[in-house]
């Protein structure tokens, strides 16, 4: 057995009939590649034999009443991949729309913990002819650089390409006692991990000061301004995606000396202001950002999520493109000099010392009284860029043509718009409720237009396609 890390666990008791917190990627193939012809059956037994090169797809979630520690990850003995793939047909007339209603409907699932807490989710009936594979994940398993490491595992370099060797699993079994057991050595840990997440804690809050004073400090938490979206979410959700021309991005990029997540935090700025002034409902302040940063190799221990977070102010107050492109770029790289600072196991921390009924029952209190709708915003939404790889890669034989990642929402930020960049694209998964944003294909449309007005401002550079290549 591997016991959860403290980050991991918190993900799971977040976890709630009205906040499944899920990761995901809904590939696009052109099924035309797979050699002898695609089958949904050939596509599962497929699937099967690659999963079985994957131990992390075959862990389930062990608790015990006993257990004063956090949960465990076993191998599943009675594991059978078919209980996670899953067939739809979608409408017609079979367009993104329709696709996307049944994705949505998918992300509002919670999984059954009595397996590994994955699925993955085949439609067919697209009017193009094309099949998409939406594979969601509990975030308590992968977070996204992990997740893209996980897809590699699952995809190849070109069609046909034999599966991998099968690997044995890789953490074992447990009985109700031995993990109570465990847990109790677990929490005799908990006092230096308290007072190691404390001292970090404090040390953060002189740094944090000395850098507001001088102008280099992140935005801080709970100073965002409300918007539609930054209430309490419900149980339901929707999805929106679209692909830019990944050259175009890259020579907005190059022209302005900025990097390209300055461009795409610049681009989400760009939308979000177009969609909220036509609302009425700009705010006067930047809208503030949350974005995930991997501290894979710098954090201790092996956990799925080894991730840190970083608040960006996206510069919404300010009207010309360009002038805000640079004003976000400016924050980004004083953000994080600033997040540079932090101890990269500060959440990790935090979350081995939560007791696991305790921060589950204040989170389902704090849903029920209705508090993200009037305490303070701790940030608006949640953008995330995770790099992905530049070749060109098949799906069990199919090509991949394009790859939309789509991060969890939560109480108070109801909007997350997750960027992977694969093959020439840059795909934006964009995920939200539609109890607060339900015309959420108005922001995923409004994406080509921000990227033409920063193109359109290259100097002496000819117009340059905005949609990626098929």
């Amino acid at each position: 057995m591997r016991r959860l890390s403290g980050l991991d666990a918190a993900l799971l008791y977040t976890d709630s009939p009205g906040l499944p917190v899920q990761i995901g990627g809904l590939a696009l193939l052109d099924v035309s590649t797979v050699p002898g012809g695609y089958s949904f059956e050939r596509l599962g037994s497929d699937l099967e034999a690659r999963v079985a090169a994957v131990p992390l797809l075959r862990r389930r979630v062990v608790d015990s009443r006993l257990n004063p520690g956090h949960p465990v990850w076993v191998d599943d003995p009675d594991f059978d991949v078919g209980r996670h793939v899953r067939r739809f047909t979608v409408p017609p007339p079979g367009t993104a729309a329709e696709l996307a209603v049944l994705c949505g409907q998918r992300f509002a699932q919670r999984f059954d913990r009595s397996g590994p807490l994955w699925e993955t989710a085949v439609f067919e009936g697209l009017a193009d002819g094309s099949v998409a594979v939406l594979t969601r994940i509990h975030h308590a398993v992968v977070d996204g650089l992990a997740g893209a490491t996980l897809l590699a595992q699952l995809c190849d370099r070109e069609p046909g390409a034999p599966p991998p060797r099968p690997e044995s699993p890789g953490v074992g079994g447990a009985n109700r006692l031995t993990v109570a057991a465990g847990g109790v050595a677990d929490l005799a840990t908990r006092p230096l991990d308290l007072a190691r997440a404390v001292r970090s804690s404090a040390a953060m809050v002189p740094r944090w000061v000395g850098r507001a004073r001088r102008g280099e400090a992140m935005a801080v938490p709970l100073t965002a301004p409300r918007t539609s979206f930054n209430r309490r979410v419900t149980g339901r959700r929707n999805v929106a995606f679209v692909t830019l021309d990944f050259a175009a991005v890259k020579a907005v990029k190059r022209a302005f000396g900025v990097t390209v997540n300055d461009v795409v935090l610049a681009l989400c700025a760009s939308v979000l202001r177009r969609y909220l002034a036509a609302r009425g409902e700009l705010p006067a302040s930047p809208l503030v950002a949350a974005v995930p940063v991997s501290v894979h190799g710098r954090a201790r221990g092996d956990a799925g999520n080894q991730i840190s977070v970083l608040m960006g102010r996206l510069h919404t107050e300010i009207a010309d493109p360009v002038v805000r492109l640079h004003a976000v770029a400016a924050d980004e790289t004083a953000a994080k000099a600033h997040h540079a600072t932090f101890d990269p196991d500060l959440l990790g921390s935090w979350g081995q010392v939560a007791p696991g009924a305790a921060f589950g029952a204040a989170l389902r209190l704090y849903s029920a009284l209705r508090l993200p709708n009037v305490l303070p915003v701790l940030n608006n939404l949640v953008v995330s860029d995770i790099p992905g790889p530049t070749d060109t890669l098949y799906y069990l034989g199919a090509r991949i043509t394009a790859l939309y990642p789509f991060g969890p929402i939560y109480h108070g930020a109801g909007l997350n718009i997750t960027v992977l960049s694969l093959d020439g694209g840059l795909h934006f998964g964009l995920q939200s409720c539609p109890d607060l944003l339900p015309d959420l294909w108005q922001l995923a449309d409004g994406f080509p237009a921000a990227l033409a007005e920063l193109a359109d401002r290259v100097p002496g550079a000819p117009p340059a396609p905005l949609a990626a290549p098929s």
